[in-house]
């Protein structure tokens, strides 16, 4: 029987981020632009998740009411093992969608397998349409690649696929009208996410952060209209036109209403409960999952959940633990 999981301020808690790996093998500027270090710019001795582990701690918050996984990292695909963690997080009752965050520079390959096995939620991070700019973003010239394996991921049925940008005042903004465009006759949603201050990104955040209202206002004022959210939703606002085929999201951190509407928890690489992507400290659930106690791990969530703050504190500069975002996948 399902656990209702609730905290202080009476939201519920139906969709998890799971991070698979804090490792990635892009250099985003926003992100890692010296390339991963690991901890102390070192490697990271500790392994992350192993696949009994995962099982342990999907199967306890399916139990407590989750019915969204989405699966992030660093790069999650990295992992030789992600069709198997997808099959899990599939095959465990309650679970209704697993979906997956991706840098997508194997997706060509693999976004077939990953659908069969159970995956029916794909994020895309693109955060630009020119090839030139993207490797200047990324550090990394994939692009066709990476497009090549979008189209691909379109073109299965069932797949619902988003791309992500993340909102550069010096090296996207101009590409906004580019981004409708590519949308007018695909399927998708192409969604900009406010750059988020973290504690690695404070000069980059101050030559490029930028409120994403100035986007919402432009899609407003041009006759795009806001949809309503599905039970298992984000927090991207979504918005639709009567011209275009796909749609366009916006993530605003920083708005006034974005922590009422939280729905999610998130578990590090390393097993830790992170209550919110900004929380203090990851709270070390693993010993639990290592155990195999499904029970414990629900009896911990929810007395750690009374600790859970009704915002995030961003207005006021604060980043947590969060050095870049690399750590929890966003």
């Amino acid at each position: 029987m399902s656990i209702d999981l609730r905290d202080g301020f009476g939201r519920r808690f139906t969709y998890l981020r799971l991070s698979v790996t804090d490792a990635c093998n892009f250099r985003c500027n926003y992100c890692l632009p010296n390339g991963y270090q690991g901890k102390g710019g070192k490697t990271s001795t500790q392994l992350p998740l192993t696949l009994p582990e995962i099982q342990t701690l999907v199967t306890a918050f399916a139990a407590m009411g989750t019915r969204k996984i989405r699966l992030t990292g660093g790069e999650p695909a990295i992992r030789s093992d992600l069709l198997q963690i997808i099959e899990i997080c599939a095959n465990t009752p309650g679970i209704e969608e697993v979906a997956l965050t991706t840098n997508g520079y194997n997706l060509t390959k693999n976004v077939h397998q990953w659908h069969n096995a159970g995956l029916s939620a794909l994020n895309l991070s693109l955060d630009s349409l020119n090839r030139d700019q993207f490797k200047a973003i990324t550090g990394m010239p994939y692009f066709d690649r990476i497009m090549e394996g979008l189209e691909k991921a379109m073109a299965i049925n069932g797949m619902r696929v988003k791309t992500n940008a993340v909102l550069l005042r010096c090296f996207n903004l101009d590409q906004f009208e580019s981004f409708l465009e590519f949308v007018r006759n695909r399927n998708m949603s192409a969604r900009f996410i406010e750059l988020m201050q973290t504690g690695n990104n404070q000069v980059f955040f101050k030559d490029n952060g930028l409120s994403g209202s100035i986007l919402q206002q432009y899609l407003q004022n041009n006759l795009w209209e806001i949809v309503n959210r599905g039970h298992l939703a984000g927090p991207a606002l979504e918005y639709r036109h009567r011209d275009y085929l796909g749609r366009i999201g916006l993530i605003m951190p920083y708005g006034p209403e974005f922590c009422a509407s939280c729905n999610r928890l998130r578990i590090s690489s390393q097993g830790k409960l992170h209550l919110c992507l900004f929380a203090e400290e990851g709270l070390d659930i693993r010993a639990l999952a290592r155990s195999r106690d499904v029970v414990g791990i629900i009896g911990k969530t929810r007395l750690l959940l009374e600790k859970k703050h009704a915002t995030h504190y961003l207005h006021q500069g604060y980043t947590g633990a969060a050095e870049n975002l690399a750590m929890l996948g966003g």
